[in-house]
């Protein structure tokens, strides 16, 4: 990678996953990283209890709208993180593949969404300590 490197995450609606991890790798990584999301089958919204549960960090996510996972948003990105739907993301050489397994949040309350929501900080934390480490 040179410069700054770019992460798409993908899950089925880009309706929760996806859309916590995008938020949370802006949030912590701010303009060090340039971020994407996108799914396989996008929803018509996002996820209101991951709305609810991002908000409770402080991270507004309720303006965000689901998107397709295109060709050209995986040929941009240097990492491309699924979570739940591996098999439909397009594989290109040079590119880095990490599956997270996280629970769905589809159809849950948000006290089910929070464990998922802090799980994904952890792993998005440890992806910024790897490919965009603050050198302040």
């Amino acid at each position: 990678m040179t410069g700054k490197p770019s992460v798409l995450f993908v899950c089925v609606h880009n309706a929760g996953r996806s859309q916590m991890a995008a938020a949370w790798l802006a949030h912590l990584a701010g303009d060090r990283v340039e971020v994407r999301s996108a799914g396989s089958r996008p929803g018509a919204a996002v996820n209101p209890a991951a709305v609810e549960a991002m908000r409770e960090v402080g991270i507004d996510i309720s303006a965000r709208i689901p998107k397709i996972l295109t060709v050209d948003a995986v040929e941009k990105s240097d990492v491309c993180v699924t979570m739940g739907c591996g098999d439909t993301c397009p594989v290109f050489p040079g590119k880095r593949y990490l599956d997270w397994a996280l629970d769905d949040p589809a159809g849950q309350g948000v006290e089910a969404v929070r464990p998922i929501r802090d799980e994904i900080r952890k792993r998005v934390e440890d992806l910024i300590a790897e490919i965009a480490p603050d050198r302040r």
